[in-house]
């Protein structure tokens, strides 16, 4: 006889001998004892939970003769049972949706339920994964589900039952398969040990029922494997590994334990040694984000082992790996590790994604998505504040400032010309809202420091301490920096993005602690143009120094109440004449 799968050999015949799946069971045993049978049933659940396994002891046990002697369970031993079992029945029939989902086949189903059954009180009809039915073919079974022959069962299986119409839904019993346990997948797979009688550790089982997944099926067959694998000798642990190509939870914990001491040279080896090995890369990251969840679980259950499921071995090293990093970055490398896997699914590049990652975890450098702007001392304005009756505003810090130190004017000083005359400078207040035109930069001349020395009695400004300015960068007392600043300021604002040049528009500038302050009519504009100081403050002053060789700190604050005391333009006739085309005034 040919060897026959685990799955199909231990595949259970009674609903006492389905594991995992009590609450269903039972309810269909009474059921069935009690005469109470349903005509339609959907039974819904993940791959190999035993769906398939209960439809067909249901479709035994409604025609089986004993069945009521037997608390609701099948006989598998009357004439009915055996031909069932064997495969020979005219009564049941087994139809996957997934090849039969036209509106034909359920149109025969349809002609064929008018028919009694031969022999046996029911026909049933199971129908797996009924969701892969056409729209047409729900539809053509609508009608027959609802009012059935009395002789007629339909049991519906699906993995899937959102893609289910309601109108299906409606019309059947639901009953939810639970994803079996790795507890009652060990149990399971130690009553095969015991009657097929082959050696296996109990750790080599309980990594075969974690990685079921919730799937006696998936577990039977990964056991199948090793068991073949291990060629009659006892299936230890590191021979089930070496089957799914997997890594020991020690691999995981010494990764994790170099990622929290920022040893990439480490962390690197130790994957080089698995890739080595034949580990594949997209089962090591599913597996080290598992140790991960077990990491944190650990530390949020204080090392509960009822909840992890891991063993004495692992959970001891689990308490040690909860002190190495505190829990939020913790969560955060887990989170990072699964946005790798997403990516790794779908990439041919799965080792080289994620010796980066590595790297970025052992170095702590922050994801491209992560990188915002900062306004750091080298950067050129500081995070320091001060508190005022409006929003503060930012001080200067390192930008290099030229010597600011204002010495006593005599009654005669030499005035400088002036080379932007046909262009008169704003006010100090007024807003800068020049007409459009092309940038161009204007130089003042300096003015001239008097040869006398300062009178005994002359106030001089508190010069601020600065680095000196660079060769190529001329002198420039403040009271002509801000004029210059003022001229030039459609050149500079046009340095900037598109988006930040909107939000200088419209500003005032005025001359604050040694350096330019720039007021903002709006809160709005302020907080946006100051989330991007890079593009903005910092570029300024950069641009300033560049082109006009102008060197100085920019700052920024929200306008004052009433601060902004613009008239309302009125339109006068004088300004209606110069129009160029005819208007008719009314009087």
């Amino acid at each position: 006889m040919a060897y026959q799968a685990l799955y199909r050999k231990w595949r259970p015949q009674t609903f006492t001998e389905v594991a995992g799946q009590d609450a269903v069971s039972g309810t269909l045993k009474n059921q069935i004892e009690s005469g109470r049978v349903g005509h339609a049933y959907l039974f819904c659940g993940t791959r190999g939970c035993g769906k398939t396994s209960l439809a067909k002891i249901m479709a035994r046990a409604v025609n089986c003769e004993n069945a009521q002697k037997n608390g609701g369970n099948p006989c598998n031993a009357c004439p009915s049972c055996l031909s069932i079992l064997n495969g020979n029945s005219m009564n049941v029939f087994e139809i996957d949706a997934a090849s039969n989902n036209g509106v034909d086949n359920i149109r025969d189903i349809r002609d064929q339920v008018e028919y009694p059954p031969t022999e046996g009180k029911y026909k049933v009809y199971i129908i797996d994964e009924v969701h892969m039915l056409s729209p047409g073919a729900f539809n053509a079974l609508l009608k027959t589900l609802e009012e059935p022959p009395s002789y007629v069962i339909f049991i519906l299986a699906t993995t899937d039952p959102q893609k289910v119409p309601q109108t299906i839904l409606s019309r059947c019993q639901r009953y939810d398969f639970r994803r079996m346990s790795k507890a009652t997948i060990i149990d399971y797979i130690n009553k095969i040990r015991s009657a097929e009688g082959f050696s296996a550790e109990d750790k080599a089982v309980a990594y075969v029922a974690e990685a079921a997944d919730g799937s006696m099926r998936d577990g039977l067959s990964i056991l199948d494997q090793c068991l073949a694998f291990a060629k009659g000798e006892t299936l230890t642990y590191e021979k089930v590994l070496e089957v799914l190509g997997a890594s020991d939870m020690s691999v995981f914990s010494d990764l994790y334990r170099a990622l929290c001491r920022k040893d990439a040279t480490t962390a690197l080896s130790l994957l080089s040694g698995q890739i080595a090995a034949g580990k594949e890369p997209g089962l090591f990251i599913n597996d080290f984000i598992w140790y991960l969840r077990n990491v944190l679980l650990c530390d949020a259950t204080r090392g509960g082992a009822e909840i992890l499921e891991v063993t004495e071995d692992t959970l001891s090293r689990l308490r040690e790996d909860v002190t190495l990093l505190p829990r939020t970055e913790l969560i955060s490398m887990i989170s990072s590790m699964a946005e790798l896997s997403n990516r790794a699914r779908f990439s041919t590049q799965k080792r080289v994604l994620l010796e980066v990652e590595l790297i970025r975890l052992a170095a702590d450098v922050a994801k491209p998505a992560d990188i915002r702007p900062q306004i750091t001392e080298a950067a050129g304005v500081s995070r320091n504040t001060q508190a005022t009756d409006t929003v503060p505003w930012n001080e200067p810090a390192a930008v290099p400032v030229a010597d600011t130190t204002m010495p006593a004017a005599p009654q005669a000083a030499p005035q400088a010309p002036d080379v932007s005359a046909a262009m008169p400078a704003a006010d100090e207040g007024n807003s800068v809202q020049s007409p459009r035109r092309e940038p161009h930069i204007v130089r003042r001349a300096p003015e001239t420091p008097p040869a006398a020395e300062p009178a005994q009695d002359s106030v001089t400004a508190p010069s601020v301490p600065a680095a000196p300015a660079p060769a190529e960068a001329p002198k420039t007392h403040i009271g002509s920096k801000l004029e210059i600043i003022r001229e030039n300021w459609d050149m500079l604002i046009s340095e900037l993005s598109p988006a930040n040049k909107v939000l200088f528009q419209g500003t005032v500038l005025k001359e604050e602690r040694g350096g330019i302050l720039i007021v903002f009519k709006n809160k709005i504009n302020f907080t946006l143009a100051s989330k991007n100081q890079e593009n903005g403050l910092v570029k300024l002053s950069n641009t300033a120094l560049k082109k006009l060789g102008v060197n100085v700190a920019f700052m920024a604050r929200v306008a004052l109440r009433d601060e902004f005391n613009e008239e309302k333009p009125v339109i006068t006739d004088e300004d209606i004449k110069k129009i160029n085309f005819p208007v008719d005034i009314e009087g």
